[in-house]
């Protein structure tokens, strides 16, 4: 990744920070994610542990979204399909680091990522429907909403739909 990078590899050390942002992020994280309702200081360790072997067996990875040295959130690859040389990328950022470019950045350097290093073809965001932040940086980025998922999310004991948008290599190329 590029120097001045908005994300830096998460380390075991991260856990408490990355927590205490969970944490005090909670309520609006939880409308957006199933995990973050419940997630502990446990779990928040557990998630590095998992990062860290994901990345180790070279099937995606997670990242810390930083401002200065402070963490503002996560970004990373869910995992890569090597064989359709695709991708999705995860993320979500603490309230008091939105409207800052930070995310866009991320993703942005993301998809720079998957269409350099990993030559890959396409990048996926699943987005639930409400989720207008989300939708407009998906949209600003170039993506493009491929259609509705039916009921592709639990959320404890319901399921959500959320919106496939996709990137293409191609795409991206020509708005570069």
């Amino acid at each position: 990744m590029s120097a001045g990078s908005p994300i830096r590899p998460l380390v075991e050390e991260d856990a408490a920070e990355l927590y205490a942002l969970v944490d005090c992020n909670r309520a609006r994280l939880a409308h957006w994610m199933p995990w973050a309702a419940e997630q502990t200081l446990d779990q928040t360790k557990a998630f590095i542990s998992r990062a860290l072997q994901q990345e180790q067996v070279e099937d995606g990875f997670q990242r810390a979204v930083v401002v200065g040295a402070a963490i503002a959130g996560t970004i990373g690859f869910h995992r890569i399909d090597r064989d359709n040389r695709s991708t999705s990328i995860g993320y979500w950022i603490g309230a008091e680091f939105e409207g800052q470019g930070v995310m866009s950045a991320a993703v942005t350097e993301l998809i720079r990522h998957a269409f350099g290093a990993l030559q890959l073809h396409r990048v996926e965001l699943q987005i639930a429907p409400d989720n207008e932040r989300s939708r407009a940086l998906a949209a600003r980025l170039g993506f493009r909403e491929e259609g509705l998922l039916r009921d592709a999310e639990r959320f404890g004991e319901e399921y959500r739909d959320l919106l496939m948008h996709s990137l293409l290599a191609t795409e991206w190329e020509a708005r570069t």
